[in-house]
């Protein structure tokens, strides 16, 4: 084990420094230093000395283990383990193990066309990159749901516990089941520094440190020092004691002896020196033991003769000849410490879970379609009914597709959920709880961060579900959402990497129909976020009714690797197409309601009115309707697009739609009065490039807001039928007789409007009550 751990340390300190001589054959010389010198030294000893750590343990119990590195910028120790292991030359042929593939494996190192210095798409084994410190255990914990035999090592580095995701992470244990899920043991590596100075858990009273993890329920086991061997035999005691803990709750759980009650799951600190078995003291300054070790503790090196010779003998302190034979493979001493196979955690199957995923058995869309015998004729709860779809996937996935949402289930109207499974719960409950148990598969918790970072565990190791929250508190997680859809991006070039159920991301409790929560609750912009994804992940639909929710949903059910977000509120609303409709209409992504409008296909219209967005499709409807009957001489079209992705041109985005298809959509001439979602700015981004894009006048959402009635948002956000009507007007290619009076009219509407709502509190009825048949 030392061997291996030692052979580690000179293959990391070999991949941040050098760019030749991998042996030490002959004496280092400046040519053989990198010309640019990047990478992290200080977490790397401690992530290679846990690593071998556990391989040893599972080589001993043939545990299958997923290992994560919160401080995902040690990733020169992750890579190294990879090629001690052997899978790095399985993955990359061309990384051999000798001193040519050792060359190569140096000089990738963050390099132009090489790897990231992070622990990130490209390194087998990693299902998390940690560049983006904080979401180590919410990954890990998504991981093993639903997933028995895995055990999670998460390590948590101590400058990634002072973020706000990983504080609010620890909670994990308090809904995960032993029965039926893996476990997640937490080494907290306390190395006493950050980047540029102390942390803060590092800084504090153990027994302090002690009592936080304990009150968050963890039987917590300490290993401190840098003596060897006596760090081996601690820290191989305290592993052992982990998983023997580990085994027994679960053989507990499984074997029916469990009472029911929330485990005491162990949890490791772990304390060495930042940058351990590296430099001591450079320039007569301390660097070991100190944020100094953080990056690279030996810079200048290229032109600096004295620092070569501190490199030197920092790789030659290793006893490199010991490691690696003549030929610069491991010798049997390293090796020895490897398990072997798939238990290789470099090798996990679990850490390219498309290998593991099983499409879900769905049921028939159709059974839960809305009747719709006239478009904008009848309401419902458009959300609802994909509850009920959900309820059934539930049932007949028993063991691979869960929903996480911050504590809004109900809220969201997807509550159908809870007539097949309860919430997960592994604390206390009392007799006043609904539908919470500790057999629950339903994930709440009141973060974001935690549903968000589930999930993505949860579909990288080859599970399907979905995230759903309020539009606003989207943002919250936004980081996430960009993060993972990175990730994403970059599987697609990895052939070996299979893909896994895609992020699907249910955005309701919108901005448009937040009205009794007000501005706080009223923002689209993770929409924003989405759009700018590359188009081989990013997907962002927009169903205007729940039949066209239906359609999409069944989509993202099946789709791989994609980030898919659905943007469409909980309240009743108008039902415009008939199920088979539906499905035809969100297949071609967008389409002309002819219905809607007044043109006759067989000549371009004098104005189109296109809407994506539930609400607005409303107001455009009615905007149109309002023209027809009050101005039939001007010829509308109406287009509602569900898939906002259509928009650009096929060379930017893969759903782009053809340009003749836009153009008959569209036309090339004619102006376009846009109701849209989110902010107006993202149409005028999409449809870029396409003909005449300045023709694209576009009303969203424009930070106006407040707690008011549904109608006052739109008039708000001068988003509004009678916005639209105006602008139709101001913008047709022809100006029929009457024009100008409907102007005045919808100007008299707006002001009718606002002394309503203050006066009574609520939309005038016409408005309230409106549907497309009766006006």
């Amino acid at each position: 084990m030392d061997a291996w751990w030692r052979a580690n340390n000179y293959l990391t300190v070999g991949q941040i420094y050098l760019l030749d001589n991998p042996l030490l054959r002959e004496p280092l010389s400046s040519d053989h230093i990198k010309p640019r010198l990047l990478g992290h030294w200080g977490t790397s000893p401690g992530l290679a000395f846990v690593y071998v750590h556990a391989s040893r343990l599972i080589q001993r119990t043939s545990q299958q283990a997923i290992y994560l590195a919160g401080p995902g910028h040690g990733g020169p120790a992750l890579v190294a383990a990879g090629y001690l292991e052997g899978s790095y030359t399985e993955t990359y042929p061309q990384v051999t193990q000798d001193g040519v593939g050792m060359r190569r494996l140096f000089r990738q190192f963050s390099a132009p066309g090489g790897i990231p210095s992070h622990v990130s798409v490209p390194t087998p084994g990693s299902i998390h990159e940690g560049g983006e410190l904080g979401y180590v255990l919410v990954h890990a914990f998504g991981a093993v749901m639903d997933n028995p035999n895995l055990l999670a090592l998460a390590v948590v580095g101590d400058g990634e516990a002072e973020t706000g995701p990983l504080e609010g992470s620890w909670k994990g244990i308090s809904f995960l089941n032993p029965e039926r899920d893996g476990a997640v043991l937490p080494i907290l590596h306390l190395n006493g520094a950050k980047i540029a100075g102390p942390t803060v858990l590092a800084r504090k009273d153990p027994a302090e440190v002690r009592a936080l993890f304990e009150g968050h329920g963890y039987d917590v086991l300490e290993v401190e020092g840098e003596d060897l061997p006596g760090m081996h035999y601690r820290f191989a005691g305290a592993l052992a004691r982990a998983w023997t803990a580990i085994r027994r709750i679960q053989d507990e759980a499984r074997s029916g002896s469990w009472d029911g009650s929330r485990p005491r799951w162990p949890l490791i600190v772990l304390r060495t020196p930042k940058g351990w078995t590296g430099p001591d003291v450079v320039d007569g300054v301390q660097v070991a033991g100190t944020w100094r070790a953080h990056q690279v503790p030996l810079s200048g090196v290229k032109g600096d003769e004295a620092h070569l010779g501190l490199l030197e003998d920092w790789m030659r302190s290793y006893r490199p000849e010991e490691l690696f034979d003549e030929t610069g493979a491991p010798r049997e001493v390293v090796a020895r410490a490897n398990p072997e196979g798939v238990l290789r955690m470099s090798a996990t199957p679990h850490a390219n879970g498309g290998l593991l995923t099983r499409d879900l058995e769905l049921p028939d869309l159709r059974s839960y379609a809305v009747p719709v015998t006239a478009p904008g004729s009848s309401r419902a709860e458009s959300t609802r009914k994909l509850g009920e779809m959900m309820r059934d996937v539930y049932a007949a996935n028993d063991d691979r597709f869960r929903l996480f949402c911050p504590d809004e289930t109900n809220s969201n109207r997807l509550g159908a959920v809870f007539e097949v499974t309860d919430r997960a719960f592994a604390e206390r409950t009392t007799p006043d709880d609904v539908s919470l148990s500790r057999d629950g598969r339903v994930m709440e918790v009141l973060s974001e961060h935690n549903c968000h970072g589930w999930l993505e565990g949860y579909t990288l190791t080859g599970r399907h579900g979905w995230f759903a929250t309020y539009e606003a508190f989207a943002m919250v997680s936004a980081s996430q959402t960009i993060q993972h859809g990175k990730w994403l991006q970059e599987a697609a070039h990895l052939p070996w990497r299979a893909k896994i159920p895609s992020l699907n991301i249910l955005l309701t409790s919108t901005a448009w129909r937040n009205d009794h929560n007000g501005f706080s609750h009223q923002g689209p912009g993770l929409i924003q976020n989405v759009i700018t994804q590359r188009g081989n992940v990013g997907r962002v639909y927009f169903p205007p009714d729940a039949n066209c929710l239906l359609s999409v949903a069944d989509h993202c059910f099946r789709s791989r690797s994609y980030v898919n977000l659905v943007v469409i509120d909980k309240q009743p609303q108008l039902q415009w197409l008939s199920i088979d409709d539906a499905v035809e209409h969100c297949a071609r992504g967008a389409g002309v309601w002819t219905w809607a409008g007044t043109d006759d296909g067989e000549s371009d219209p004098d104005i189109v009115l296109a809407c994506a967005g539930d609400v607005v499709t409303m107001e455009t409807v009615a905007a149109a309707q309002i023209l027809r009957e009050r101005l039939p001489a001007l010829r509308t079209r109406v287009v509602n697009v569900v898939d906002l992705m259509a928009l650009p041109r096929p060379t930017d985005h893969p759903h782009g739609m053809e340009d003749t298809l836009f153009r008959e959509l569209f036309t090339d001439h004619v102006d376009v009065v846009f109701a849209f979602h989110g902010y107006p700015g993202a149409i005028h981004q999409l449809v870029h490039g396409r003909p005449d894009a300045d023709r694209f006048r576009v009303r969203g959402f424009i930070e106006e807001g407040t707690t008011t009635t549904p109608f006052d948002m739109v008039v708000l956000n001068r988003a509004s039928r009678f916005h639209l009507v105006i602008d139709a007007i101001n913008n047709a290619r022809r100006t029929p007789a009457g024009a100008a009076e409907l102007k005045t009219w919808c100007h008299q509407r707006l002001a009718e409007h606002e002394a309503y709502v203050v006066e009574h509190l609520e939309d005038m009825p016409d408005i309230r009550d409106w549907t497309l048949n009766e006006g």
